[in-house]
Order: C-alpha cells, then sequence, then structure tokens
C-alpha cells in the first residue's frame, strides 16, 4: 500500500477516536511559537512582483474576441479568491534560489487549472453562491461556464507546453487526470452515507490536496530542485491541501460564517458528503440516522433541517475531530520543511500553512 494510503486510513481510525472524546468548544490551531501571523496579505507581498507577473499572464491568454469567454472566466477569477495554489509555485520556487522566469507561467497555469475546476464543480453542484457571490451557472446557465472551464484548460496545457519540459508537462497532466477523477469519484458517492472515511480522504485528496502538492513540487522541479527537497515540497503540499479542505468542511458547518456574512451549508444543501457529516452519521442514534438518511440518501430536505444537522455535529463532536484531522496534516506539511535551509520564503511556507488552519474564510 502506498504511504500516503496508509495515511488516510489512519487519519479516519484518529477522526473516529476524537468523535468519542468528551465535547469540548470548537477551536482551531494555535500560532506556530516561530511565525505567529497568518495574514494572506504579508505572505502575497513576499512574491507580490511574481504575483503580478501572473496576473498579467491570466489576463493576456484571457483577452478573447468571443466575448462570453473573458467575461465568465473574468467573473471566477476576479471574485475574492486567495491565490494560494500559484502563490505555492512562487514561493517553493523562489525558497530554492530560482531567479528565472518559468515559474511565472506554471503559477498561471496552475490558477488555470483551479479556476477551471471550480467552474466545472459549480455546474456539476448545482451551487448558486462562492464566495458570497453569485456563481456563473447561476448567472449564465450551465452550458458557458463548462465550457469557458474547457477553454481554460486549453490555456493551462498551452502554457504547459510553452515550458518546454516533458517532466513538468507530465506532472501537470498527471494532476489533472487526478483531479478529474477526484471530480468523477465525488459525484459517484454524492448522497451515499455508506461511504468510508478512507473513501472521503481519498476523494478530499485527490480533488484538492492534489493540485497544493503539484504547485509545490513543479516550484522545486523549475529551480532545479531534485530528489529529497522535490519530494519534500510534495509532502508538504499534499498535506497542506488536506488540511485546507477539512478546515472548508467544517466552515461550511460555522456559526461564524453567518457572522462574517457568508453562507453556510452549501455542502448540507447540495447533498455533499464530507467528514463532518459521515462521523455523525456513524455515530448517530437511530432516529439521527434516519435524519440523515432522509436529508442525503433521499434528498428530502425541510426548513431547520440545516440547524438540526449543525445540533447533531455538535453533539458527536465531528467538527472539531475534523478540525484536529487538519491539525495533524498541518504538522506533517511543517515537518516537510525541516530540513530544508531557512530563509523568508520558507518562513511563508510555514506561515502558510497556520493561515491554512486559522481562516475563518
Amino acid at each position: 500500500m502506498a504511504p500516503h494510503a496508509d495515511r488516510i486510513h489512519s487519519s479516519a481510525d484518529r477522526i473516529r477516536r476524537s468523535c468519542r472524546s468528551p465535547e469540548r468548544p470548537l477551536s482551531v490551531a494555535r500560532p506556530h511559537p516561530e511565525h505567529a501571523g497568518y495574514s494572506i496579505e504579508d505572505l502575497r507581498r513576499l512574491v507580490a512582483d511574481d504575483l503580478a507577473a501572473v496576473d498579467r499572464v491570466i489576463v493576456g491568454l484571457l483577452d478573447n474576441p468571443v466575448e462570453m469567454i473573458p467575461k465568465i472566466a473574468g467573473h471566477i477569477v476576479s471574485s475574492g479568491g486567495k491565490r494560494i495554489r500559484p502563490t505555492l509555485t512562487l514561493l517553493v520556487a523562489r525558497m530554492f534560489g530560482y531567479h528565472g522566469n518559468r515559474h511565472i507561467s506554471l503559477a498561471a497555469c496552475i490558477e488555470f487549472i483551479h479556476t477551471a475546476t471550480l467552474l466545472h464543480d459549480d455546474v456539476v453542484d448545482g451551487s448558486t453562491l462562492r464566495r458570497g457571490a453569485a456563481t456563473a451557472n447561476a448567472l449564465w446557465g450551465n452550458k458557458p461556464p463548462v465550457l469557458v472551464g474547457d477553454f481554460l484548460l486549453s490555456r493551462a496545457f498551452r502554457l504547459m507546453v510553452s515550458d518546454g519540459s516533458l517532466e513538468i508537462l507530465g506532472i501537470l497532466t498527471e494532476a489533472s487526470a487526478v483531479i478529474a477523477e477526484g471530480e468523477i469519484r465525488q459525484l459517484a458517492i454524492a448522497n451515499d452515507l455508506s461511504v468510508s472515511p478512507d473513501a472521503c480522504m481519498e476523494v478530499l485528496q485527490a480533488k484538492t490536496a492534489t493540485l497544493f502538492a503539484t504547485a509545490s513540487e513543479i516550484g522545486a522541479v523549475v529551480a532545479g530542485e531534485d530528489g529529497s527537497g522535490r519530494q519534500a515540497m510534495r509532502d508538504y503540499g499534499l498535506s497542506l491541501g488536506t488540511a485546507f479542505q477539512l478546515v472548508d468542511d467544517v466552515l461550511d458547518y460555522s456559526a461564524l460564517q453567518n457572522e462574517l456574512g457568508k453562507t453556510i451549508g452549501d455542502d448540507f444543501r447540495e447533498g455533499k458528503i464530507t467528514m463532518p457529516v459521515l462521523l455523525a452519521f456513524e455515530r448517530g442514534t437511530p432516529a439521527e440516522r434516519r435524519f440523515w438518511e432522509r436529508t442525503f440518501a433521499q434528498v428530502n430536505q425541510r426548513d431547520g433541517d440545516l440547524e438540526h444537522a449543525m445540533t447533531l455535529l455538535a453533539r458527536h463532536n465531528t467538527l472539531q475531530a475534523t478540525l484536529e484531522e487538519a491539525q495533524r496534516h498541518a504538522v506533517l506539511a511543517r515537518e516537510a520543511l525541516e530540513d530544508l535551509a531557512g530563509n523568508a520564503y520558507r518562513d511563508a511556507l510555514l506561515d502558510l500553512v497556520g493561515f491554512c488552519i486559522d481562516r475563518k474564510f
């Protein structure tokens, strides 16, 4: 069995054990003692010139006489995303002392892949809101966003080929295939409460963590880093992406989101099986299981169901258990950086771990 598969199984087992512990208030990771600031703006400032160059590449490749392409793509590109994935590529390349410009186009490639998956995701999930704003499919219907997503993928592949490295091309095409496989697997388990926590973690890592791992790895590759340094960055990205998505799954049921003016319960309304729900179903009484079966398996949701779902998640401590697992993956991400030479970019990668698990949005 592959090492990351072992990690998935142990993760699911640990989360189950956490659910059996006495309920305690939901908390988040406290700052790493050496790195207390988790502002994403501060981290991006370190590679501000590189990010500006990435934006110029993106804008240039979105310039198209077909009006719908820049309109729809621009809608999601400018909708307040954190640009974590391309920032990873830039930070890693700079950490290893890279002074060229290949990392710029490859970071743009990563962002195109990510944006395309968001457009496709929203159509598949029937989402109407993303980051508090209307989704492209809510504004233009389903067909245009799917086609624009395909266009963005074509732009991503153009950037891959232009880079001229078969090694980079192989990494990115494999990642694209794994992400698509994760999307299909998530569709296959939608509304299925019989899915195992291990399978849930596998989907999470394929859909989300893979692109984090790839963004980190190609930053090392363009810098000429091979062997242990390259593997360390792939391990870092995989752990970071896993932690990031587990926190996302918690935030979707967090009352704090209401205070921030953001919607909660999107995963619930879409029948998306995430770790907090799956664990609550496993631990639930017969009556509670019937509730989950009605709302997810039978897709029969009523007024007040979301509030009751949040009550059950709190009762069985599943949000805290999921968050603690995110914190464990954060530790793995930090450990992946331990043997690398220290500099401002490595410190930023450490801070990025803190941001991903301590964030409120």
